[in-house]
């Protein structure tokens, strides 16, 4: 039961909120090729923009079709005594694989800038200009998220015409006037709450998010975050370590490594070499969380989170381990990297336990490399950090042991010794890695609807593959390497019945109990076709309603509650009945969402105030399945992107309005939207309901206080 514990916590591991920071150019300079000009005279104009740090700019060249993938840059000149000569020339810039394109599966490559993006525009000058000013439009990416760009450059006086000598030049960048100052060839909304400030009518034309923020005092729950996950990832990653130290290809091979440092009689030198070796350890699996890091930014992590390719693949990858464990195979390194490692370990100095270390690394991956994978695939799921920091819990635990017994070799004693009981854990976590499996198909299944693994089926399947660990424990089933049991240890008996607990405590979930303790492991409730004792809860009418709510045939609010999916459609129903809005951003493959529901949504206090008091919207960030009508679609402010899904859409909002893109996250404001409290989310309310109620009640005090 310790063992699934565990892995069914990894599956909590999409933590700390990753905020789609407010990035802006660096530098921004307006130049001339000649400051003396005659009347008819071309000349250059030279733009120069230096992107955010770790970031690029985006050209205007491309070969992909004009709506298809990252927004190419434009420019508008205007000014007096001179009229634009062609259209402005990325210089510099390489033509690359368009990322966004790639994604909708379309190969077209767009010009990026790899350092300052530099621009050359043709002007034929008219005479003596007074002012000429730029109006910049684009987007710069980095490899965690993208953001528009929108400049505003001015020079004044900048070419004198005649001969005259010319006054010196200014270039002086302005704060973004687009979302008040309209192109002639297009139709910019306004940037603000009111007029949707995520939407942007106009390729190019992006304009600026407005986030909404509390302006009242009221006491309001703020939103706490990050250092607690951190937390999490780490001591959950630690106890996998521990874990890893249990398996076969690593627990005999303890004490052998400690005898290799004691065998010197200098005692000091003995301590050292234990020390780096446990430290090389230690530095070996953080460099992989490191380039796991790079490799996995925050886009890349909520499309691991999501998306069905990344979720089947895992799917398979996590039965291979499961067979793996089980005997089937063992995972190995090619022989020629062991030896070349191993010869280097006998050299003397600091490169021997360096070398050692690594030789242990790659000897026990057939054990560690499933354990390893299993940590790596969710915390890449939290984006840059999180890697690391489960990276560093893991080696932490690993190499602790074998420190500690070169330092203290009189504990090496009481080491219990090898023997079957070590394969037995092996099995134990295939048992453990073949239910987890299941929860990556199940996140495609719910994102994408395709309804072939519904709570009663996934709840079937784990109630089967825990008996068939039960019995496995009780001697009844064997596998190649497992050795007979003639008796059973105490800890063997606690695991027995353990299991065969937890087996019990499933069973009445394929009637319909909600099974609390588990709420965000497994499907929600909506999807189990037969439940004993339906009653009102779940007998949701469409009374309240102002009209019937877009998307219900999809989409599911739980505990029979009534309300919308479509942010628009709930904002004038909040008008219309003068009420305050509750919205909840949500995903299908989000843990922390199903537990809120099912721990604290459940609470008959929350359950009445959300049902009598609130209009109550769930939006849906992450599915993949529902389009947009073509009518609806839109260019995302915030990221230049075409928004065609209902999800994309729902994640423009939270971003624009609310710089964030974790869930998740609760919401409280009126029709016109003015928020009623600080946004909330399950780390703020850790799950209690009494601190929910109370965010609810709060927010009504506020509304009525607006609204008297």
């Amino acid at each position: 039961m310790k063992l699934k514990l565990f892995a069914l916590s990894i599956a909590a591991l999409v933590l700390g909120n990753l905020h789609a920071q407010i990035k802006r150019t660096t530098t921004r300079s307006m130049t001339f090729s000649t400051k003396n000009a005659k009347v008819g005279d071309i000349i250059d104009v030279v733009v120069s923009l230096g992107p955010a740090p770790g970031m690029h700019i985006y050209s205007e060249k491309t070969t992909c079709a004009e709506d298809v993938g990252n927004t190419r840059a434009s420019m508008e000149f205007t000014g007096d005594h001179f009229v634009v000569v062609g259209k402005p020339i990325g210089v510099g810039d390489v033509l690359k694989t368009d990322q966004l394109a790639e994604l909708d599966k379309i190969n077209c490559k767009t010009g990026e800038f790899p350092g300052i993006a530099v621009f050359k525009q043709k002007i034929k000058v008219l005479g003596t200009i007074a002012s000429i000013q730029c109006r910049f439009s684009g987007q710069m990416c980095s490899e965690d998220q993208c953001v528009p760009i929108n400049e505003v450059l001015e020079a004044k006086n900048p070419v004198m015409a005649e001969g005259a000598t010319a006054p010196s030049t200014e270039t002086k960048p302005q704060e973004d006037t687009t979302q008040t100052t309209k192109k002639p060839e297009t139709n910019i909304e306004e940037s603000n709450a009111s007029d949707n400030s995520y939407k942007s009518s106009a390729k190019n034309a992006v304009g600026s998010c407005k986030e909404l923020t509390y302006k009242g005092s009221v006491g309001a729950a703020k939103n706490e975050t990050g250092n607690k996950g951190l937390g999490l990832v780490f001591w959950l990653a630690f106890t996998s370590g521990l874990l890893a130290l249990l398996t076969p290809c690593v627990f005999p091979m303890i004490p052998m490594t400690v005898a290799f440092f004691l065998k010197n009689e200098d005692r000091k030198k003995s301590v050292r070499d234990g020390i780096v070796f446990a430290i090389s350890i230690i530095l070996i699996y953080v460099v992989i969380g490191t380039i796991v890091s790079k490799v996995v930014g925050p886009d890349a992590a909520n499309w691991l989170s999501t998306h069905w390719i990344p979720n089947v693949f895992f799917f398979f990858i996590f039965i291979v381990f499961a067979a793996s464990f089980f005997g089937a195979f063992e995972m190995v390194l090619p022989a020629s990297w062991v030896n070349a490692i191993d010869k280097r370990a006998d050299k003397g100095g600091i490169a021997g336990p360096v070398f050692m270390a690594l030789t242990i690394a790659l000897v026990s991956f057939s054990c560690t490399g499933p354990i390893v994978g299993t940590v790596l695939v969710e915390s890449a799921k939290g984006g840059l950090t999180t890697p690391i920091i489960a990276m560093l819990g893991f080696s932490l635990a690993f190499a602790l042991p074998f420190g500690l017994l070169v330092i203290f070799p009189s504990y090496m004693k009481s080491l219990p010794k090898s023997g079957g009981w070590l394969n037995s854990v092996k099995v134990v976590l295939g048992f453990v890695e073949l239910a987890f499996a299941l929860k990556f198909l199940s996140t495609a299944d719910q994102t994408y609807h395709w309804g072939i693994l519904d709570r009663e089926v996934y709840l079937a399947l784990w109630i089967v593959i825990f008996s068939l660990l039960a019995i496995y424990l009780m001697g009844k089933i064997k596998f190649s390497h497992d050795s007979d049991v003639p008796y059973w240890s105490v800890t063997r008996l606690m695991l027995v019945i353990t299991t065969w607990s937890f087996v019990a405590y499933l069973l009445p979930g394929m009637w319909g109990a909600p099974l609390k303790s588990l709420a965000g492991y497994l499907p929600p409730m909506h999807t189990q076709d037969f439940k004993l004792g339906v009653g009102a809860e779940e007998s949701a009418s469409a009374a309240g309603q102002c009209q019937s709510a877009k998307y219900a045939e999809q989409l599911h609010l739980p505990h029979g509650l009534n309300g919308y999916f479509d942010y628009e459609q709930a904002l004038a129903c909040s008008k219309e009945q003068k009420k305050p809005l509750f919205i909840d951003f949500t995903g299908h493959g989000c843990v922390n969402c199903r537990r809120m529901e099912e721990k604290v949504w459940s609470n008959p206090a929350v359950l009445n105030i959300l049902k009598n008091d609130y209009i109550v919207v769930s939006l849906y960030v992450d599915d993949k399945k529902i389009k947009l009508p073509v009518g609806e679609q839109f260019v995302a402010r915030s990221s230049g992107r075409t928004i065609k899904t209902l999800g994309e859409k729902n994640a423009e909002i939270q971003a624009c309005y609310f710089n964030s893109n974790s869930q998740p996250m609760y919401v409280l404001m009126t029709g016109e939207e003015v928020l009623l409290q600080h946004p909330g989310s399950a780390e703020t309310f850790n799950y209690n309901a009494d601190k929910f109620r109370e965010f609810l009640e709060i927010g009504l005090s506020e509304f009525k206080r607006l609204n008297p």
